[in-house]
């Protein structure tokens, strides 16, 4: 770790073990903890204009999501696993109960921290966040289109996304320095980030959370706006809204001003000792969600040997939906007349085959388009391609399973198989105008 005095403030960048997250550490060492966390594609810069005036009361922590801002690429796959890397992340600096603020995914963190680690957490901001970001589609097509061109299609549209347009067109050195946070940041962990955010819903939970939180939006924000906003506030039963004008999905770096003033007033109830602080329960591993004492049934009793296996088709259903998207599952289950047949494609297809862990799902891609080309099936085709660029296939990859399979499969089921595939690639990896 790296210590540096400014000013008679001490602030520290860590050097980052593994499960844990790159940050640093503003502020006096007695003062109440607060917790800053990101957007996607930024850095812990994003909140440089907040920490002085923070730093008068609070010992700021911020951290960088992995493989942004210089972090290491250690990608992850839910936004309970990065809660998990943070909580990691302030053991080691002695916290155990602090105030959290978090913008977009950072926002997440907060969320899920305020579900799985309560105890943990003395109150809550969210800026430009919702318990549902979008379609799972759209992120996993984000993550197709970084994989295939890299970051800069997310690069050039992060402008209109983050800023209001008469903000971007005054202030264009803000604007080229948020293009290159975008542009530096690792693609994979970008991707993973992707994938995390679109398996991300905590919708029926809020309820849950009884943590005082503050619900900050900008009026002008088109990506997690004002409705994603009062849908907190309708769900948290100690939530209030605050809609700042003039501002964007970035609001602390648009309205630096207005959000600090936010944030101070809403944290200015925080009394702890982080020091001497009680040590916190486990937590609920990441993949077992939260349930209250009073619903927790008895363990069940082990099979015997030769029972019923479980059916599979809701671990197949979930699997489905992550792999060929959730519109075209919607649309292959409204079918009433096919209904028994789509059960048993989710239970014995999906729930049976690709669950299993023989195999990863690239390999599993191939495979499929390699059959599906072999058989003729071009319907079935257009939807596994776009499955298997999900799946991490690279169009430059499915084009080497296209000459193979011309190989043992025939000229003509191969070029059949082209035309459909080049038009599937070309929709999928096409940045959005």
């Amino acid at each position: 770790m790296r210590e540096i005095v400014r000013d008679e403030r001490v602030w520290r960048v860590s050097e980052t073990p593994p499960n844990t997250l790159q940050y640093r550490v503003d502020g006096p060492e007695d003062a109440p903890v607060l917790v800053i966390g990101p957007s996607l594609g930024t850095t812990w810069h994003m909140w440089d204009r907040q920490v002085p005036e923070l730093t008068r009361q609070w010992r700021v922590v911020r951290f960088d999501l992995p493989g942004h801002g210089g972090a290491p690429a250690r990608p992850f796959t839910s936004v309970a696993e990065l809660g998990d890397r943070l909580l990691a992340t302030l053991d080691e600096l002695g916290v155990q109960r602090f105030g959290y603020a978090g913008c977009s995914i950072g926002g997440a963190v907060g969320l899920d921290l305020a579900l799985r680690a309560p105890h943990r957490v003395a109150s809550l901001a969210l800026v430009a966040t919702s318990p549902r970001f979008g379609s799972a589609d759209e992120f996993r097509q984000r993550g197709v289109i970084v994989r295939t061109h890299g970051l800069e299609p997310m690069a050039r549209t992060a402008p209109e996304q983050w800023f209001t347009p008469g903000f971007a067109a005054t202030q264009p050195a803000i604007v080229e320095w948020a293009v290159q946070m975008v542009r530096t940041t690792d693609p994979g962990c970008y991707i993973g980030a992707c994938e995390a955010l679109a398996l991300f819903d905590v919708r029926d939970s809020l309820g849950r959370i009884g943590i005082p939180a503050l619900v900050l939006v900008g009026a002008d924000d088109q990506v997690t706006g004002p409705a994603e906003a009062r849908t907190l506030v309708a769900g948290i039963a100690d939530a209030r809204l605050a809609v700042v004008p003039g501002a964007s999905h970035l609001a602390p770096v648009e309205q630096p001003g207005a959000v600090t003033d936010l944030l101070t007033n809403h944290f200015a109830g925080i009394v702890h000792d982080t020091q001497s602080a009680l040590p916190a329960p486990p937590m609920p591993p990441v993949s077992a969600p939260v349930v209250p004492v009073a619903e927790i049934a008895p363990a069940p009793v082990p099979e015997l040997a030769g029972s019923a296996r479980p059916d599979a088709y809701d671990e197949g259903l979930k699997l489905r939906r992550e792999i060929l998207g959730d519109a075209h599952v919607d649309q292959v289950l409204a079918d009433e007349f096919g209904a028994d047949f789509q059960s048993l494609v989710t239970r014995y297809a999906w729930g049976e085959v690709w669950s299993r862990d023989g195999l990863d799902r690239r390999t599993r891609s191939c495979v499929t388009l390699t059959a599906l080309i072999a058989g003729g099936h071009l319907e079935a085709l257009a939807d596994h391609t776009r499955a298997a660029l999900r799946n991490g296939l690279t169009p430059a990859e499915i084009r080497e399973v296209l000459l193979q399979t011309a190989v043992y499969c025939g000229m003509p089921a191969a070029d059949s198989a082209l035309r459909v595939v080049s038009r599937v690639i070309k929709e999928e990896t096409t940045p959005q105008a």
